[in-house]
């Protein structure tokens, strides 16, 4: 058994392989969370407990497994079939229960196995959170400023994953070239964040740009990230930092952001939710909840939510919150506190709505320069005329 890459790079460079290894069976790391499958679990846990000769888990301690094994699946809705991962809890629960002296595995068990478990893995993330602490990361978690966001990463060392914040600036200005990436132009920026980057230009473009040219300039930048970036899960942060930048609207720096974007302004699902949720709420948690903090995730992960107790009652309790967002527009709302806007039958925001400004700051950069007839989002393409 291995992973399924290896199988393939095996196949396409070995002929021996190919003739070794005939019959394949692909096994899939997950399964559907259904009656059946939670039973199934439940008889996995004690079955290994009976031949292992460990102490049995309650039906509360094997519930808490199973919602383990949905936060491994990163969905609620399933489970992991790395049953590895979870024997490892089934025996490190048992240890727990045998320093109480109780005659069965209890919840608390269990959940002190998954918590010292990541405690052990933890070291890089605690420096991390230390940093943000004592100002050495500069991330705002109160708060409004223009052209700035919280966006969200997530890190992976060895088995153990997690997310931070991550501050995002955007400037914009007169000009012709653009949005340039200040990642890409120092070589830190993979192709598919590039790939986000350039959507941006097309959603701008059908956006404000439909009865005008839309030349500009504007700079975006993650701050202190010198490791390089990679992916469009911050795709839509960057937007909304481009737009609060154009309309000169402040943000709330209590919320972060997940989610990237198409050109039509849709919200699309990312990876790693719960972890992103969790570092953003370690910070404002540890610098005290306010009642306006939270993050905005894609509707689209709603399923994927498998957040820890403490998140959980803190959302129930209104202190901190979760929002699900389908477009653009209703994550500026929640950012902003101000309309977005949406075009009438004449073709015109609404004034004072965000859009109304954006349009109405690209019209004045337009009065400005008045011979400004250049190509959309970007200036006129020099053509090389080749001798003859």
């Amino acid at each position: 058994m291995g992973e399924p890459i290896y199988y393939y790079l095996l196949y396409a460079y070995d002929d021996d392989f190919q003739k070794l290894f005939k019959i394949r069976a692909d096994f899939d790391v997950e399964m559907p969370r259904t009656r059946k499958t939670v039973y199934d679990y439940a008889r996995f846990i004690s079955s290994v407990c009976h031949l292992e000769n460990l102490k049995h888990f309650t039906k509360e301690a094997v519930a808490v497994m199973v919602d383990y094994g949905s936060r491994m699946a990163e969905n609620k809705n399933k489970l992991t079939t790395k049953f590895n991962k979870l024997m490892e809890i089934v025996y490190e629960a048992n240890q727990w229960c045998n320093y109480d002296n109780s005659e069965f595995v209890q919840a608390e068990h269990v959940k002190k196995a998954i918590e010292e478990k990541k405690y052990r893995s933890s070291s890089y993330e605690d420096l991390i959170q230390e940093s943000i602490m004592n100002d050495t990361l500069l991330i705002n978690t109160s708060g409004e400023r223009i052209g700035e966001i919280n966006g969200l990463a997530v890190y992976q060392i060895g088995d153990h994953s997690f997310g931070k914040p991550v501050k995002i600036t955007a400037k914009t200005f007169m000009g012709e070239k653009g949005i340039v990436n200040i990642e890409r132009e120092t070589r830190m920026s993979g192709n598919i964040h590039t790939k986000g980057i350039l959507t941006l230009n097309g959603y701008l473009g059908a956006k404000y740009a439909q009865d005008k040219p839309l030349s500009l300039s504007a700079s975006l930048t993650f701050e202190q990230s010198y490791s390089g970036v990679e992916g469009d899960s911050a795709s839509s942060a960057e937007l909304y930092a481009l737009i609060s930048s154009l309309a000169e609207v402040p943000i709330n720096q209590g919320i972060a952001v997940t989610g990237s974007v198409n050109q039509n302004g849709e919200i699309q699902p990312v990876g790693g939710v719960n972890e992103k949720i969790e570092g953003f709420y370690k910070v404002c948690a540890q610098r005290g909840l306010n009642g306006t903090q939270g993050v905005i995730i894609p509707k689209q992960n709603v399923d994927d939510l498998m957040l820890g107790e403490e998140i959980i009652q803190s959302v129930k309790m209104k202190q901190f919150h979760i929002w699900a967002v389908e477009d653009i527009d209703q994550g500026l709302e929640i950012l902003t506190g101000i309309e977005a806007g949406k075009k009438d039958e004449n073709g015109e925001y609404p004034k004072g709505s965000i859009h109304y400004l954006v349009d109405q700051k690209i019209k004045k950069w337009i009065r400005t320069v008045p011979n400004n007839n250049k190509s959309v989002m970007g200036s006129k393409p020099r053509i090389r005329r080749s001798r003859w």
